[in-house]
């Protein structure tokens, strides 16, 4: 299958650069599979098509301010590092000592040994190796706990497609609405998108629907934003990812299947959870925690997601591939070049499409 199979023309102005005034605001369009119908409509029309007995399924990460900006010790050269994940020690010990996987931005090539200071003197790093994917192992060190140091001086990692300059307010704004209201278990570099749409105001619909609601964690890195650069979709290969799935949603999803309700994932990354414990479990969800790497794409069979809501994905990305896997490519292809005349907002701050 062609990479080039998942391509659609997108205008630059649609790209959503900032979240709607109000959180919950955006416009929500509806694909039926059924019969490949496309409705218009909004977020908070949700509730009209959900039934009682239906399971939300949320993503509960939450992203920390993961990129921190500082000079190497022996020159005013200056380094930028994004925190993916850790490899050892403890982000909330004091005085603080771990290594982390970091993407490194820097006037000057990186070498292990060198040293660097960031949050006025408050954390040192030290590049220790390379790996493969060019991501460095740096040792982080503070006098108090690491999570604590990034809360006041990181800043909020966005997606490349959404243009910062350093502006005051748009740090806020980033820091307050590119992460969901329900964002529990830190560790993300990047918010599961699909769930900035919810309000405390739309949960009270949904459950006065008689929707319920589950959570997963996945921690999104910054793979979900890596294109697929090979010319066939079966080349590429996804970065691994941590999730986790707890026993009182296996308990929720066992409850919603015997009742006769539908799973919903909100969102590409619940998806994700959801396929990758079912593929590992003979189509269960059970509770457990690892790593994913699965690849969803046509013709792929869902085994544990009935219904999605999700954004809008780029052009040509794995995201679009697993959408156009649930409801088919040319039907994700027309849904899309519908939404572009139609003036939706795209990516991560945009709108959202409800498959059902």
């Amino acid at each position: 299958m062609l990479t080039s199979d998942f391509d659609y023309e997108l205008p630059q102005e649609l790209i959503a650069q900032e979240p709607p005034a109000e959180r919950g605001a955006s416009r929500m369009m509806v694909l039926h599979r059924a019969d490949g119908r496309l409705e218009h409509g909004r977020v908070a029309d949700l509730p009209d098509y959900l039934s009682a007995d239906d399971l939300l399924i949320l993503n509960d990460t939450r992203v920390f301010p993961a990129r921190i900006q500082g000079k190497w010790a022996d020159t005013d050269g200056t380094l930028e590092l994004l925190l993916v994940e850790p490899v050892s020690g403890d982000a909330e010990a004091a005085p603080g000592e771990s290594v982390w996987r970091c993407i490194t931005g820097s006037g000057r090539p990186v070498r292990a040994g060198q040293r660097a200071v960031f949050a006025e003197g408050c954390l040192t790093a030290e590049p220790l190796a390379k790996n493969d994917n060019g991501t460095w192992d740096v040792r982080l060190r503070s006098a108090e706990p690491l999570m604590a140091v990034l809360e006041r001086y990181g800043l909020t990692p966005v997606p490349p497609y959404i243009h910062r300059s350093g502006d005051e307010r748009q740090t806020r704004l980033d820091r307050e609405r590119y992460q969901t209201v329900y964002a529990r278990e830190t560790g993300a570099v990047a918010a599961p998108t699909a769930g900035l749409h919810f309000t405390d105001s739309l949960f009270d619909a949904l459950a006065a629907k008689g929707v319920r609601r589950a959570a997963v964690t996945l921690h999104v890195g910054p793979g979900t934003f890596k294109p697929v650069k090979a010319d066939t979709v079966e080349a590429h290969r996804m970065d691994a990812e941590r999730y986790a799935v707890p026993q009182a949603t296996v308990d929720a999803i066992r409850d919603c299947r015997g009742r006769g309700g539908r799973v919903v994932a909100v969102g590409s990354t619940s998806v994700r959870t959801l396929e990758s414990v079912a593929a590992a479990h003979g189509g269960k969800v059970v509770a457990t925690a690892g790593s994913s790497t699965i690849f969803i794409y046509p013709p792929y069979r869902f085994q544990a997601t009935d219904v999605m809501l999700t954004n809008f994905h780029l052009p040509r990305s794995t995201l679009i591939m697993m959408v156009a896997a649930l409801a088919g490519r040319e039907r994700i292809l027309e849904a899309y070049r519908e939404a572009v005349r139609e003036r939706y907002r795209f990516f991560s701050y945009g709108d959202c499409m409800l498959i059902v």
